[in-house]
């Protein structure tokens, strides 16, 4: 009988984290996309591009608010069995209520670990993977990006401008300049041009105009009835570099342990190109290790609301201020990895503090249950 009314009490949680983690990461997906539309209007990508760009970005988003979830799930089922007196059905069939505890937090261990996966390797993996697409895409929307009277630099070590774009997609007065080392550029003035889409993306049929190229020694002038200038050798503006939430842990982990030592160091370097600084592999191994352990401290958290307050008048004042409580740990834990760069004692204090919380609390929660050996 117990094992139905655990069984029934996992579905509920995992039923109603399912459904508000979707809600909330759609409303939030739906947001952020908004503001990535400049991925089509600015940069030139196609929708598909976009889409797929979007999608994802989709566990980044669901990692973010696993917490918040899990937590805002284990404080609206409990208090929903207590509001409507099924928690009665454990206290009835002999479940004591640090049994009914102990049964939450074990359970919360499924949701830190699928925290830690995201961390640790989705994540990174994915938004890795969304960058790199994103960059190797072709811009598709080249054309709509060209503005009239307008200097454009849609692409790398290059800027268009065009005096006149007309209906039958006649460019006249065009004006190119191109970046071709420190020092020197090159620049193509041409009545009239035409972009014509190739396989790898756009290339200029211009007419009538000159090149002129410009360097420290001075400049070399070349008249032209008709060339073709091809774009498809420069990339978009879209960023090349790669971040250090798009870096997988493994690289962190061997920068960390390689430069132990010069965990903190704000200005020693390491990973591809020595871009990363120490300080920041630091905090960032810290975010996606440590935080997680404070879904279980969150559990526990949300488990007082069945030790509720013999005054009547204070159960619900008791379930305002776990709820703030819960939310103000949420916030903590995103900012406690701000500690581990000041000193040795608060660094320590920072990684074991989930582990130290969960013990104090549960201390705390043993005690107030009138625990007994025999209910383990």
């Amino acid at each position: 009988m117990n094992k139905l009314i655990f069984r029934k009490l996992s579905y509920d949680i995992l039923l109603f984290f399912l459904l508000s983690s979707v809600a909330i990461t759609a409303i939030i997906w739906v947001i952020q996309g908004v503001n990535l539309l400049d991925i089509v209007s600015e940069q030139g990508h196609d929708f598909k591009v976009y889409f797929i760009y979007s999608i994802l970005n989709i566990p980044k988003i669901f990692s973010k608010i696993l917490i918040f979830a899990y937590f805002l799930t284990l404080f609206v089922i409990i208090s929903r069995y207590q509001d409507n007196n099924e928690i009665l059905v454990f206290w009835t069939n002999g479940i004591k209520k640090i049994t009914f505890i102990n049964f939450i937090a074990k359970f919360s261990f499924f949701f830190m670990l699928l925290q830690l996966s995201l961390n640790l390797y989705i994540v990174p993996h994915t938004q890795n993977l969304a960058q790199e697409y994103l960059k190797n895409s072709s811009i598709e929307f080249f054309p709509k990006l060209l503005k009239e009277k307008k200097f454009s630099r849609i692409m790398q070590n290059i800027t268009i401008f065009v005096q006149e774009y007309d209906e039958n997609e006649i460019l006249k007065g065009i004006y190119i300049k191109e970046r071709l080392k420190t020092n020197e550029d090159k620049i193509i003035i041409a009545k009239k041009g035409e972009l014509i889409k190739s396989n790898n993306g756009f290339i200029f049929k211009l007419t009538d105009g000159t090149i002129t190229n410009l360097d420290i020694k001075g400049n070399f002038n070349l008249g032209f009835k008709e060339t073709i200038y091809d774009l498809t050798k420069f990339n978009s503006i879209t960023r090349k570099e790669k971040k250090l939430n798009e870096t997988e842990t493994s690289l962190l982990i061997y920068c960390l342990e390689r430069f132990l030592d010069k965990r903190k160091d704000s200005q020693q370097r390491c990973g591809k190109e020595n871009k990363f600084l120490l300080k920041d592999i630091y905090e960032e191994i810290f975010k996606r290790a440590i935080n997680p352990a404070y879904i279980v401290f969150l559990s526990l958290v949300s488990s007082l609301i069945i030790l509720k307050p013999k005054i009547i008048n204070l159960q619900n004042y008791f379930k305002i201020f776990l709820f703030f409580f819960g939310f103000s740990i949420i916030l903590f834990s995103e900012l406690s990895y701000k500690f581990i760069s000041k000193s040795a004692f608060t660094e320590v204090l920072s990684i074991f503090l989930p582990i130290i919380f969960v013990i104090i609390f549960y201390f705390y929660i043993l005690l107030k249950s009138k625990f007994r050996i025999s209910y383990l």
